[in-house]
């Protein structure tokens, strides 16, 4: 069975099944005039779009926590997964990057000061649901969690998203809304 890299499973995760002639699909997620945001800096961490200037970070910090991501993040074995080639790795920083300049939709690294290092990853992307403007999905490293910087980067990352976004109504996968009804959402658009 062939595995599909994370990048291809957010896009699949964020684009209707279907697009009907009434409704073309949307190519940008925010309007031209938005300044979307290239940096911020937290309480001991910057973002930084991702990108393949950081394939090697990105690849160690999901690779060390493999099996907590698949149950915290995505509760699926797509991604990440053990055989991640550095190739796809590299994909996957140039879909995500490729998305960014197109402003479909926007993926952050979650560095130390420093960026040697990073934390997490923060999503924004379109909302395959009605009625939401966006979804955001964060992810945290295994030690990371185990040192309780998952809840300081959501509280940190709700009020960035409502400070520096135009949306709305923001839906937040597995935090605001849990995932049993996030899933059943999805499954009846």
């Amino acid at each position: 069975m062939k595995r599909i890299t994370f990048a291809a499973a957010l896009l699949l995760s964020a684009i209707p099944a279907v697009a009907t002639a009434a409704e073309p699909p949307a190519t940008t997620l925010v309007a031209p005039g938005f300044a979307v945001p290239t940096s911020a800096k937290g309480p001991g961490f910057r973002l930084q779009p991702l990108g393949p200037d950081l394939v090697k970070i990105d690849f160690d910090a999901y690779m060390s926590s493999v099996e907590h991501l698949q149950q915290t993040f995505t509760r699926s074995t797509d991604w990440p997964h053990a055989g991640i080639s550095d190739a796809d790795a590299l994909l996957d920083m140039q879909t995500e990057e490729g998305r960014f300049q197109r402003r479909e939709s926007f993926a952050y690294s979650v560095l130390t000061p420093d960026g040697k290092r990073e934390r997490g990853c923060i999503y924004v992307a379109p909302s395959p649901v009605a009625g939401y403007d966006a979804v955001v999905r964060i992810w945290v490293t295994k030690a990371e969690y185990d040192a309780g910087f998952d809840k300081r980067l959501e509280a940190w990352a709700h009020k960035w998203i409502a400070a520096k976004w135009p949306f709305r109504k923001v839906a937040w996968p597995g935090r605001d809304i849990p995932w049993a009804e996030w899933d059943a959402l999805t499954k009846a658009k």
